[in-house]
């Protein structure tokens, strides 16, 4: 199996980075760190530090100035479960899903996930099947579908199911072997425009603006991890749309939050101009709403040339179920995660990963990309399109190997993570704890300068650039 330093290695320099510049990074701790057959902890700490080594790179770029970059496997870990860990005036989260989540047999003794923590995808479930929204009426009504039907129907319908495959099963789909043809990072260049310099700033990131158009973890988890490394990242967010509260509070931290309308003109009028001085464009609505909107890659890079635009999809960009929306467990779910943990248990039926390790994995490679994408438009001018995929970030795991009695692996206690890897932080919710980012910076260290506030606390401004 690669060594973490070697799984880094790839990853940088896939994206254009200098072998050289690995030379200032130290990985330490040994896995497993949590009960899995999968490497989830070297996928948490390699990306986690790969983002930090853009950021260290930038610096030097913008300064002179070489630094140490450092990441620990079990802080690695903390930060790819930190909503588990997030206090709010020492209150723990809320149940994470809504009661009718969560996985059923079916008619053909498959297993089906249904992802509802949504209202309108909970609907969309109880619609196709006919019943209501309690867990003893959906699983009547599954036993008289096949998975594979009612994965389809639901889809039709407007809902996110996932049918339990096997590793086998997803590899022979031809989703599958689109994803085999693509990179883990696509970096495109998608328009001309000249260079923009870096602004005057203290921090790797400071004076960039981030506009971030997205929900839950993956993408949140991009903005945050560039608003620790000093940029100002806007969440652009709507009234009318569903958010998960727990989940925008630990991801809200470092960010400006504000309600924009895009379904009318005036708020399509307010994207615009904050998208001509913007720096990162990063968005993981489903394929094509922002298009239908005037605000595809090729459209932003014609309102705002030198733009990085981050694209986030659940399945990636090519193949028949590109236009497939995605949660990381539908995802675990349908590419073999579930059905291969729950036989190295034992057990008969899916068994989840011990983290939202796609998701996390996924955010932190979307902040890295945007990055390296940027340098190169400092570099050689250009718009940039930069595209992820949880199905992509999946297979990469895979693809690290598996670890022989991974599960007996104790799993990581909430008082060990408070003990070593928490901050105090006011907010607008009250008092948080919350992990802190895990790549340290010995000339830069991480922060977040802005703390969380609820949606749309602020105007739909820049602040002025210091």
């Amino acid at each position: 199996m690669q060594s973490p330093a070697d799984i880094l290695k790839d990853i940088w320099t896939s994206a254009g980075g200098d072998v050289p510049a690995l030379g200032c990074v130290r990985l330490s701790g040994e896995e497993p760190q949590l009960p899995s057959s999968f490497r989830v902890a070297i996928a948490g700490q390699t990306t986690i530090a790969a983002a930090g080594l853009a950021a260290a790179e930038i610096w030097r770029l913008r300064s002179g100035q070489t630094q140490d970059v450092s990441v620990d496997l079990r802080h690695a870990v903390a930060e790819c479960r930190s909503e588990r860990y997030l206090r709010v005036d020492d209150r723990p989260p809320p149940p994470a899903w809504d009661a009718i989540a969560g996985v059923y047999r079916t008619g053909d003794n498959r297993f089906v996930r249904c992802h509802t923590n949504f209202p309108h995808h909970r609907d969309a479930v109880c619609k196709v099947l006919a019943c209501e929204a309690e867990r003893d009426k959906v699983q009547a009504a599954l036993m008289q579908w096949r998975g594979e039907d009612f994965e389809t129907a639901a889809y039709a319908a407007g809902g996110v199911v996932a049918l339990m495959r096997s590793y086998d099963e997803w590899s022979a789909l031809p989703q599958a072997r689109a994803l085999a043809q693509l990179p883990l990072i696509s970096i495109e260049k998608i328009g001309e425009a000249p260079p923009k310099p870096w602004p005057e700033g203290d921090r790797p990131l400071a004076g960039l603006r981030v506009l971030d158009l997205s929900r839950v973890i993956a993408g949140p988890v991009a903005g945050r991890t560039l608003a620790a490394h000093g940029a100002d990242v806007l969440l652009v967010s709507g009234p009318e749309l569903p958010a998960i509260d727990w989940l925008a509070i630990d991801t809200g931290r470092g960010k400006l939050t504000t309600f924009i309308e895009l379904k009318g003109e005036a708020g399509r009028a307010q994207l615009r101009e904050l998208l001509m001085d913007a720096d990162i464009f990063s968005q993981g609505y489903r394929p094509r709403a922002l298009a239908a909107l005037g605000f595809s890659p090729e459209d932003a890079a014609k309102i705002s040339p030198g733009i990085v635009y981050v694209t986030l999809s659940a399945y990636g960009h090519t193949g028949p179920w590109a236009e497939r929306r995605g949660f990381d467990s539908l995802v675990q779910t349908t590419t073999g995660f579930n059905d291969a943990e729950g036989k190295a248990a034992g057990i008969d039926g899916p068994k989840e990963l011990p983290a939202q390790m796609l998701d996390h994995a996924t955010g932190y490679l979307m902040a890295f990309g945007a990055m390296m994408a940027k340098m190169r438009q400092v570099r050689e001018g250009g718009s940039w399109h930069v595209r992820v995929s949880l199905a992509q970030t999946g297979r990469w795991l895979w693809n690290l190997g598996r670890l022989d009695g991974g599960l007996n692996t104790p799993d990581l206690t909430g008082e060990a993570v408070h003990a070593a890897f928490i901050e105090s932080m006011p907010s607008g919710f009250g008092m948080l704890k919350a992990v802190r980012h895990a790549a340290l910076l010995s000339a830069t260290p991480a922060r977040w300068s802005r703390p969380a506030m609820p949606l749309g606390s602020h105007p739909a401004q820049w602040p002025s650039r210091s």
